[in-house]
């Protein structure tokens, strides 16, 4: 098919439409190509700002092979800023030692990295390496937590207070460090905030019949397991502590609870606990002091929502598992209904019911359980062996 001579027109050379289709196609590729490197314009809605993209910034993200449309897609902001320090942030990172592929890692989980100034990141890495062993170890905080490095220059005076007061709890640098890394915000406030909580902390330990030698190794382990204990209001500690003693849980006994649920006594409340509570024990059918044990075995039954209790009670009834099973190992709600099941009909496999056995083999990580049916296979492969049956031999 050709074209033909336009009414009242010039005359046009007759063009194949196929290579027609070729060119029209060959243009949009090359203004597609352009665009991606063309500044884009934003703007916001019924606004006469037109905010254009950082070309020089995004040149040296390309040349760092970083992923410029996921930064754009997720912090977009961030490519319309100037000054940016791309170049400058790099080399820090490889001056440390951080690879390639780590400092692109780095730049599109966290972008906003572009935007520290050149000397508050030298500052920040001299505050860091304060409490890490070496430059390895800190590059790898970076690639795991980069917000907690490039924090905003006014945090730094009170991250180093932090880091001081911290030091004079004997806490080592690795837990330090891993505060700071995995709870950034309680380094950021004032110190006062943090020194009030510590204090209570330790008051409740002591008060609750803790032994002042064993302090240290108490809190650390709390606060290595939940860190962001630190940011809860004292009161909350406090109130907590007070409905569970209000339930008949002992001194002794709360000491036992708090240290089971690592610090996490801080985020509940009485009023869901009285909820969970008061389903899990007119469930499980069973007294006040007997349940007290209970909870004691299981603290998880503190803090699940009842939905999550209804849903695992009924998965375990459902595979044939009684009620005086589930009191004897409550810890198997810490399960989710779905992991039960996977290891209910795994150990039938080996001949095992849970409905005549022990719940016990349910329980565990998912190593634990793979190594639990790992001795359940052998003994039921091995052939036993009878030490009076005579031997049989060739004549």
């Amino acid at each position: 098919m050709q074209c033909t001579q336009l009414p009242n027109g010039p005359t046009h050379r007759p063009v194949d439409c196929a290579n027609m289709l070729r060119l029209v196609t060959t243009s949009l590729c090359l203004y597609c190509q352009r665009a991606q490197v063309t500044p884009l314009l934003l703007t916001r809605p019924n606004s006469s700002v037109v905010h254009k993209e950082n070309l020089v910034a995004i040149d040296a993200l390309y040349d760092l092979s970083v992923d410029i449309s996921k930064v754009r897609k997720l912090k977009g902001w961030v490519l319309r800023q100037s000054p940016a320090y791309v170049s400058e942030t790099a080399g820090l990172l490889r001056d440390m030692g951080a690879s390639g592929p780590v400092i692109a890692r780095v730049l599109e989980l966290h972008p906003e990295a572009i935007l520290c100034k050149p000397e508050h990141m030298e500052a920040q890495k001299k505050l860091w390496m304060s409490v890490c062993a070496s430059h390895k170890d800190l590059v790898g905080i970076i690639e795991k937590f980069p917000a907690s490095f490039f924090t905003s220059s006014s945090d730094h005076d009170n991250q180093k207070a932090n880091i001081v007061y911290f030091q004079t709890l004997h806490l080592n640098k690795r837990i330090i460090s891993k505060l700071m890394a995995s709870a950034p915000q309680s380094f950021s406030r004032p110190v006062k905030q943090n020194e009030e909580m510590i204090r209570t902390l330790q008051k409740t330990y002591l008060d609750l019949g803790g032994r002042e030698d064993n302090m240290k190794i108490w809190l650390q382990k709390l606060l290595t397991q939940n860190p962001y204990v630190l940011l809860k209001p004292p009161e909350v500690l406090r109130d907590n502590l007070t409905f569970l003693r209000d339930r008949g849980f002992t001194s002794n006994e709360l000491l036992r609870l708090l240290s089971k649920l690592r610090g996490f006594v801080t985020e509940l409340n009485p009023e869901s606990m009285r909820l969970t509570l008061s389903y899990s024990q007119e469930t499980l059918e069973c007294t006040e002091e007997a349940f007290r044990e209970v909870v004691l075995q299981c603290p998880a039954l503190l803090y699940y929502p009842v939905p999550i209790l209804a849903d695992r009670f009924k998965g375990l009834l459902t595979a044939g598992v009684s009620m005086e099973q589930i009191r004897e190992t409550p810890t198997v709600l810490e399960l989710t209904t779905q992991i039960v099941q996977y290891r209910i009909q795994k150990l039938n496999s080996f001949g095992y019911d849970v409905r005549t056995g022990s719940l016990e083999a349910l329980n565990g990580t998912k190593k634990d359980f793979e190594m639990s049916n790992g001795k359940l296979r052998l003994r039921r492969e091995r052939p036993l062996f009878n030490p009076v049956a005579p031997i049989r031999t060739e004549d």
